[in-house]
C-alpha cells in the first residue's frame, strides 16, 4: 500500500455505524405508505445486498418516489445525532491518515444526509471531496462517483484505494480500475475481510 496516496472511504458501515437511523428512517417511510414495520436487523442485513431491487423490497414500488426521499430525510435529520456513532478507532485512523494521504468519501447516501452526519461526527474536515448518490446519474456499484474523485485529484488510478464494507463498494472499485479493501465491522458479514480498524491501519500505514 506504499504507493496508495488517495484513499476513498465508503461512509455507512465503514466510517459510521448508522444502522439504527437508516433502519428507523426506512420504517418511518413504510409507516407513511401504510406498510408494516420491518425488523431493523432484516433491513440492515439487506442494505448491501446487490441482488435485491431496493424500491420494491423496502417500499413495494418500482422506483423510489420523491416523497420517499422527503420522509426518509425528515426522520434522518431529526434523529441522526442520537442514532449514529463513529466506529471505534475511526477518528484516530483519520487523524493519522490525513497527515500523509488525501482522503475522500464515496457514499450512496444522499448529499444532505451525508453532510449532516459527517458534520455531526466532526470528521468532514478530513475529506477533500464527498461524492453522494444524488450527485451522479448512477451510484455504486457504478464507477461514476469514483471517476469524479479520480478526476478531482488528477492522479493515476494505481494511486487510489477504496475502503468499504459492501459488495457495491468493491464492484465500483473494480469497475473503475481501482484497488479496494473490504472491511467487516459494518453492515455486512464477510469471511475474507479486514476485521478491525487497527488491522486496516496496519495495512494502510505499513512502511
Amino acid at each position: 500500500m506504499q504507493n496508495k496516496k488517495y484513499i476513498i472511504f465508503d461512509m455507512d458501515g465503514t466510517l459510521i455505524d448508522s444502522s439504527t437511523v437508516i433502519a428507523n428512517s426506512i420504517n418511518y417511510v413504510r409507516k407513511q405508505i401504510s406498510l408494516p414495520t420491518m425488523e431493523n436487523e432484516h433491513i440492515i442485513a439487506c442494505i448491501n445486498n446487490v441482488n435485491i431491487h431496493a424500491p420494491s423490497f423496502f417500499y413495494e414500488t418500482e422506483v423510489f418516489e420523491k416523497e420517499h426521499e422527503v420522509w426518509f430525510q425528515e426522520y434522518y435529520t431529526n434523529n441522526h445525532k442520537r442514532d449514529t456513532v463513529l466506529y471505534r478507532g475511526i477518528e484516530e485512523l483519520l487523524n493519522k491518515l490525513s497527515l500523509t494521504h488525501s482522503l475522500s468519501v464515496a457514499t450512496n447516501a444522499y448529499k444532505l444526509s451525508a453532510h449532516q452526519i459527517l458534520d455531526a461526527k466532526d470528521i468532514k474536515r478530513h475529506f477533500d471531496i464527498v461524492m453522494c448518490a444524488d450527485e451522479v446519474t448512477n451510484p455504486k456499484p457504478n464507477r461514476e462517483m469514483l471517476d469524479v474523485i479520480v478526476e478531482y485529484y488528477g492522479a493515476k488510478r494505481d494511486k487510489f484505494v477504496v475502503i468499504g464494507d459492501g459488495e457495491r463498494d468493491i464492484m465500483a472499485a473494480k469497475n473503475a480500475g481501482i484497488d479496494s479493501i473490504l472491511v467487516d465491522w459494518g453492515f455486512s458479514d464477510h469471511s475474507k475481510a479486514v476485521k478491525s480498524v487497527e488491522g486496516l491501519e496496519t495495512i494502510l500505514l505499513a512502511p
